[in-house]
């Protein structure tokens, strides 16, 4: 029974650890299913979570260049608390008075800003590592505490209150997110875009000679991913705005709310989209580019990178959140 388990996943190409962490993923939320009276495993708290995790999500796509190079960064968390408070107070209290109050370039101004910042900060940790050859965990350790106690700096302890409309979309809510129709297309584009490039990837395979995975093993496998995409979106359509949100969305739309009471979808929160473009654009960068070769390379072994040329002093200034 075993062998035939393990010859199925072998034929799907799947990794049994990943398996394993899902499958502890899935008792805990069912755990806390039960605990909660069947509050957790529900549209809107799993709308919740992922626009909670979103942030968290593409922090840990550029902390993957970080650990595959034998390196640590334990200040990316105080560092994006910093980078919100300067964004915040940006938007707030200089932006109005430059541009004028609402205006359509506050939220573009800002994101530029936020993230010139936050590189311009990754930059100079990582020529503290690189140059000076002080240890990151170090380096990152001061970081914490000094961006943490920069963000107090730089609102004085203050509640940054109201934001731009335009840049609170960004953060999710009732507002910022694709709706039902944008979702689904967005779900059929990344269905048909996953069946693409796994064909793509089996003719690639065969015309090199390479071993492909059996026909039964391929459509399985796409259409776990199918599922997978399109059970997220029906799961975030499954929850609707609520009232008072749904009868200003009918009033602003021109359309009548009826008896029962309007029902209209949040969608995909635009932080989650966010995320997915930064998971892909990091997934190119890390298996199609000359930087990505390198960052594995020094991560499989610095000597002999440097040994063949590549700078590993300013690549860790390059890779460095």
């Amino acid at each position: 029974m075993k062998s035939k388990v393990g010859k199925f996943f072998s034929h799907l190409g799947l990794d049994v650890r990943l398996l394993g962490m899902i499958g502890a993923l899935v008792v805990l939320w069912v755990m806390f299913d039960l605990f909660t009276g069947g509050r957790f495993l529900t549209p809107r708290n799993l709308f919740n979570l992922s626009v909670q995790t979103a942030s968290v999500a593409v922090m840990a796509t550029g902390m993957v260049f970080v650990i595959v190079i034998r390196n640590i960064d334990l200040s990316v968390g105080s560092l994006l608390g910093f980078l919100g408070m300067i964004m915040g107070t940006l938007q707030l209290h200089y932006l109005p008075g430059l541009v004028g109050s609402g205006h359509w370039s506050i939220w573009i101004i800002t994101v530029m800003v936020g993230i010139s910042a936050g590189a311009m900060i990754g930059a100079f940790q990582g020529w503290i590592i690189g140059y000076l050859t002080v240890p990151a965990f170090i380096v990152t350790l001061g970081g914490l505490l000094v961006w943490r106690g920069a963000a107090w700096w730089v609102t004085t302890g203050q509640t940054v209150s109201p934001l731009d409309a335009t840049f609170n979309l960004l953060g999710g809510g009732s507002a910022g997110t694709l709706g039902a129709t944008l979702s689904w297309t967005l779900g059929a584009v990344a269905t048909l875009a996953t069946v693409g490039l796994m064909l793509a990837s089996r003719a690639k395979k065969s015309k090199h000679g390479f071993d492909v995975k059996p026909v039964w093993a391929e459509m399985s496998l796409g259409a776990i991913m199918v599922f997978l995409i399109m059970g997220f979106v029906y799961l975030m359509n499954a929850y609707p705005l609520p009232k008072r949100a749904a009868e200003r969305y009918a009033e602003a739309n021109g359309l009548e709310i009826p008896a029962e009471g309007l029902f209209v979808s949040h969608g995909i929160a635009i932080p989650v989209v966010m995320g997915l473009i930064v998971a892909l654009v990091i997934t190119i960068i890390a298996k199609r580019t000359r930087f990505g070769r390198y960052v594995f390379a020094t991560g499989g072994n610095p000597d002999a990178a440097d040994l063949s040329g590549i700078n590993t002093k300013m690549l860790t200034v390059k890779y460095s959140p």
